[in-house]
């Protein structure tokens, strides 16, 4: 314990005082030529990427606090931000934070009623949204938001009604306010605290109304610390912003972060181009969701699918090597000359052209967190020469509390607690921890910030887990998630549906079976390796919901489901299941804004198909 808070002690004191104002200052004038941000270019302009340098991204957000304070905003007031990752997102969140207000990005998958709540719970003044889309899901509940002043529009800004600002008369105003009175910005920066909010995250509701988290300029920048000490990632590197800036992980990895490392952040605007960017920017770190890994994975299994059977056995072979290496540089373990060897050999050969083909051949970093990742998954990436560790942490933690790091990791687990974190495992088995990450509480909720952290100041995740003897942690699964059969069994629905998940035919998996005498599973089709897998043996379809019907697919997924239950204890094997001809996405309501399964939602929109399950 004394170490453990000897180095919080220690991290404390690196970043007094620290604000993101302060910060981007030294930055900019340590690094002005720097590359800071580089949006896509606009099609047919010649261009691949159009980019901002660390001294114009700071003077873009000092005009842009000069028209926050020029409309009106006061100190310690909101501005909601709705637009997808790119330069206006940061810039604008940054500028509010120098008018000495604080930043809000809400979910663009939130319904309007949602948004209203939001809106009104974090008292929005202003509103930056970034085209008709978000407009689109903000209209309804417009005229309920009496507290909101000017809203900006990037694009498509309503003509001829006053509510309505475009964003370039936005800067025009922000320009001439700093022309003239360029002292007033100035004051209200310096008038930001290390104590102030930053910026205000809201949960992604798979419950209810989402709570707000309000983070301090001390949380972020504890939690970039205590990142950069794990990763270890040189300055001046490179790195993609395509997770939506209201998760906290790329609110850290790709606002905060960088603005200590000088890292160049390329925007990804739309997930489907992720692949693209992966290959054209190369990055030095990547975070993703389980679901971004998974999918990932599926393309390149299918491009492998087809082909020769001679090439596939050369890679196979050259992942074996990979796997090993990776599995051998595990805490505790010994990377022996001969797995060296065949490494190196595997990596000239192969490993290293296939890790290039996918833009990760420069990666340092990689990582995933928000909920498990399979371990087939895993695995997969470790045959690669890749190690995709994870890390644990939520919003309220203002991102990871434990996590492995490329130096020291325990695939399977999330790794040990960070630098000046405590972490506990309580009488019922619950994850603890304090430390200088976790939020004071939540917005406007006095009930549910009392259920969140003790009176010793301990914040209760919710989740279950373990720790081993080498202090690595382990999370088992949500709390109040564990499955209760009829005959009184903890059944953790989470490790069920990775087993599932393992092969590739399977997209998404729901374990049900609380107060049920055994577990069934809905399944989802893979809409990505479904159709190669289907033309490779000659089968042909009209549709996925056609295709997750053939005789064959449904054999397939029966020995799927086999596998995966001789893995598993016999109170959690899979007794029934049904496969549906659909994804699940945020859109669709399945997920939640990250990507985790929104298990109410799913048991309510397919209660006939579980009920079919157990009376069919």
């Amino acid at each position: 314990m004394a170490e453990v808070l000897e180095v919080r002690a220690e991290i404390e004191q690196q970043i007094a005082g620290r604000t993101v104002c302060g910060q981007l200052a030294e930055l900019a004038e340590r690094h002005p030529d720097a590359p800071a941000y580089s949006d896509p270019g606009e099609p047919d302009s010649g261009e691949d990427w159009r980019t901002l340098t660390y001294a114009e991204a700071r003077r873009r957000v000092l005009e842009i606090a000069a028209g926050f304070a020029a409309l009106g905003l006061g100190r310690g007031e909101s501005v909601a931000i709705m637009m997808v990752n790119r330069s206006e997102h940061v810039l604008a969140d940054l500028g509010a934070v120098h008018a000495g207000g604080v930043g809000c990005t809400i979910y663009s998958t939130f319904a309007p009623e949602q948004i209203e709540f939001v809106a009104g719970d974090v008292g929005a003044r202003f509103a930056v949204l970034g085209g008709p889309a978000e407009l689109a899901r903000w209209q309804p509940v417009l005229d309920r938001l009496g507290g909101l002043g000017k809203i900006i529009m990037l694009e498509g800004a309503p003509a001829g009604d006053e509510r309505f600002m475009a964003w370039a008369d936005f800067l025009e105003l922000g320009r001439a306010r700093l022309a003239a009175d360029p002292a007033a910005v100035e004051e209200r920066l310096r008038a930001v605290t290390a104590g102030d909010v930053v910026t205000v995250l809201y949960t992604s509701g798979t419950t209810g109304m989402p709570k707000g988290v309000p983070l301090t300029h001390t949380n972020v920048f504890y939690e970039v610390a205590a990142t950069d000490r794990l990763t270890a990632l040189p300055t001046l590197g490179t790195q993609i912003s395509y997770l939506t800036y209201a998760h906290i992980a790329e609110r850290i990895l790709s606002l905060y972060l960088p603005l200590v490392k000088a890292s160049h952040v390329y925007f990804c605007t739309d997930l489907a181009n992720l692949g693209a960017t992966l290959g054209q920017v190369r990055p030095m770190m990547f975070f993703g969701v389980p679901r971004v890994w998974e999918k990932m994975m599926a393309r390149l299994l299918a491009v492998l699918a087809g082909q020769p059977e001679e090439q596939q056995a050369a890679v196979r072979e050259a992942m074996a090597a990979g796997r090993a290496y990776v599995e051998a540089g595990q805490y505790g373990h010994t990377i022996t000359p001969e797995i060296q060897a065949a490494y190196d050999k595997a990596d000239a050969a192969l490993l290293g052209l296939i890790r290039g083909m996918i833009g990760f051949d420069r990666a340092q970093w990689t990582a995933t967190g928000a909920a498990p990742l399979p371990s087939e998954v895993q695995n997969f990436y470790a045959g690669l020469g890749l190690k995709v560790i994870d890390v644990y942490g939520m919003t309220e933690t203002t991102g990871a509390f434990t996590g492995n790091s490329p130096a020291c990791y325990r695939l399977g687990t999330v790794g040990r607690a960070e630098p000046g974190v405590e972490v506990r495992i309580a009488e019922d088995g619950e994850l603890l921890t304090r430390s200088p990450l976790n939020t004071l509480g939540y917005l406007n909720r006095p009930d549910a910030t009392t259920e969140l952290i003790d009176a010793d100041g301990w914040l209760h995740t919710g989740d279950i887990g373990s720790v081993d003897a080498d202090g690595f942690y382990r999370v088992v699964d949500r709390k109040k998630e564990l499955i209760i059969t009829a005959g009184g069994e903890n059944i953790s629905p989470a490790e069920i549906e990775n087993h599932l998940k393992q092969h590739p035919l399977i997209g998404q998996a729901l374990a049900y079976g609380d107060l049920r005498p055994y577990p069934v599973a809905v399944l989802t089709i893979d809409a990505e390796v479904a159709p190669g897998w289907a033309q490779a043996r000659g089968i042909t379809f009209g549709s996925l919901a056609e295709l997750a019907a053939h005789p064959d697919v449904l054999k397939e997924v029966e020995s799927a489901v086999e596998a995966a239950n001789t893995r598993l204890a016999r109170v959690q094997q899979v007794k029934k299941w049904a496969l549906l001809g659909t994804e699940w996405t945020a859109e669709t309501e399945e997920l939640t804004p990250s990507l985790k399964l929104k298990r109410r939602i799913i048991h309510a929109k397919y209660a006939d198909v579980i009920e079919g399950l157990y009376s069919g």
